[in-house]
């Protein structure tokens, strides 16, 4: 994040009227420039958003020694969790106003391992967004090499929320 802050206890995070103050690209938008607080999830898996665009969502990262199974690969968690953030956070740039979302299902594809401290680039693409549904398709690549280490599909629910 331009302006990286990230929530360490639950009143950091944005309320329920100032999420639904604004679209989710706009969520996004302030989060990235530090007037909202991120999701603890990135301090604790080292990955960060570094960017989002309409229908577009891209976070970097790199696992660490403590994101090892007892093999000491890095756990297919590390991937789940990082595709799902992007790919999910793609779909949220797509949320209206007034509107929340949630991933209802998503896949997760390890095609190569990554090497434990490697930088890595997420980046999550919407395919579809309706009034109820969003679908995104997601990618993990090495920043330096450029090689394909996962892939990932997802579908979002979106649901409008009443006016309290």
């Amino acid at each position: 994040m331009d302006q990286r802050r990230i929530a360490t206890r639950p009143e950091d995070l944005a309320t329920p009227a100032e999420m639904l103050s604004r679209s989710g690209l706009e969520f996004m938008q302030d989060m990235m420039a530090g007037k909202l607080a991120g999701p603890p999830i990135g301090a604790t898996l080292n990955y960060w958003p570094e960017n989002v665009e309409d229908g577009l969502a891209e976070f970097v990262g790199a696992p660490l020694f403590a994101h090892t199974n007892p093999m000491g690969t890095v756990h297919g968690g590390w991937y789940g969790t990082v595709l799902d953030s992007c790919m999910a956070c793609a779909v949220m740039t797509r949320v209206p106003q007034g509107s929340v979302y949630t991933t209802l299902e998503y896949k997760v594809s390890i095609l190569r391992p990554i090497p434990i401290g490697m930088q890595v680039r997420a980046t999550g693409r919407v395919q579809h967004a309706g009034r109820s549904t969003g679908v995104a398709e997601g990618e993990i690549r090495g920043v330096e090499d450029g090689k394909l280490y996962a892939t990932g599909t997802t579908t979002c629910i979106i649901m409008k929320m009443p006016a309290r």
